[in-house]
């Protein structure tokens, strides 16, 4: 089922102007504070009238300015997981998942159980919300919204208020969302990381504009979409784990390449994303020698994109692979940087993040 999103809306000083579709899977809308992003979210869920837009789901029409007609937001059939939980605090864990129950209305809903196993959530369902940690809260918040038996999920930076722990302990069960339980989302981020975990599609928002959509290896590795700055672009890499080493390291095959990163849980053959920042990827005309790097991958110049102040960005093509590489201005000069031009990107092993490997 594919979300299609076109709307129009005047702010004082700002105006958004975004058109886009989100297709099955997890679709984030990745932009800096500011770039409209928690608007569209709003108006899909129906708490924001836009000035003029359409929004659609599958053969729904949520809202259409032009046949005036604005579906309200209890019968659009959405679960909306808050930046803040937003819970009940007089109701208890099991109470404010039934309460999500309440507006499924008829519509096939997962089995309460197993909402609650899937979530950790069993030992919580007598207490009430201010007796619960930040993560605890957000995957109650995230229950209800599943109980309501929702055609899509709406998330609005639901870590964004965590500290790196507890976002660490609520990714994977954003990530148990999209792989077993196949609802489709619509997920806002800031955060660069975030996306290259959950992303199967991003939409690129800037000043209200979309700069870039499509499948996230190829948008968050394009030169040209940085709508967070420079400094946070990076690329997503799909590999399998090809081997798990005794010095606690993993060995993973990506696209004709093999690459070493610290430790992954997974069994051989089992397939994981990673995320390699631009600013953690060095290049060399030849294959250096005499250094710690473990990793060292032949890969070809595809554009090159120079920056307003000192520095640049490079986009490799590594086997199957397309990356990032975050240089100065002159370096490329120096290394006589152009497109089609062979040589090796160089990327510390430690220097891939555990919160930059998903599942």
């Amino acid at each position: 089922m594919t979300l299609s999103v076109c709307l129009k809306h005047a702010f004082d000083g700002f105006t958004l102007d975004a058109a886009f579709d989100a297709p099955p899977g997890v679709t984030v809308l990745f932009g800096g504070s500011g770039s409209g992003k928690t608007t569209i979210v709003n108006a899909v869920a129906g708490l924001f009238r836009p000035d003029a837009g359409r929004a659609a789901l599958g053969d729904e029409v949520l809202f259409d300015t032009d046949r005036r007609l604005w579906q309200p937001p209890h019968r659009r059939g959405l679960g909306y997981v808050f930046q803040d939980a937003r819970l009940f605090p007089h109701l208890s864990v099991r109470q404010n998942l039934c309460y999500g129950r309440w507006f499924a209305r008829g519509r096939r809903t997962e089995s309460f159980d197993h909402i609650v196993e899937m979530l950790g959530i069993g030992p919580l369902l007598d207490r009430r919300p201010a007796d619960l940690s930040g993560g605890e809260r957000q995957r109650v918040a995230i229950g209800r919204a599943l109980l309501a038996g929702p055609r899509m999920i709406l998330a609005d930076e639901p870590l964004a208020a965590l500290d790196e722990p507890r976002k660490a302990e609520i990714l994977p069960y954003f990530e148990r969302l999209r792989d077993e339980l196949a609802i489709p989302m619509l997920y806002v981020s800031h955060s660069a990381s975030e996306v290259a975990r959950l992303a199967t599609t991003v939409v690129a928002l800037k000043d209200g504009r979309v700069t870039r959509q499509g499948p996230a290896a190829e948008v968050l590795s394009d030169p040209q979409v940085t709508p967070i700055g420079a400094r946070a672009a990076g690329a997503v890499i799909a590999a399998r784990v090809a081997q798990q080493h005794p010095d606690g390291l993993s060995e993973l095959e990506a696209g004709g390449l093999r690459l070493l990163i610290p430790r992954v849980e997974g069994a051989i053959g089992s397939a994981v994303r990673i995320h390699v920042e631009a600013q953690d990827v060095m290049l060399a005309l030849a294959p250096p020698q005499g250094i710690s790097a473990l990793n060292v991958l032949p890969a070809t110049v595809r554009e090159i994109r120079l920056g307003g102040g000192p520095g640049a960005l490079v986009q490799l093509r590594a086997g199957d692979n397309l990356l990032l590489a975050r240089v100065t201005r002159r370096a490329v000069t120096a290394l006589g940087l152009h497109a089609g031009q062979e040589l090796f990107a160089v990327i510390e092993a430690v220097s891939v993040a555990k919160e930059g490997v998903a599942g």
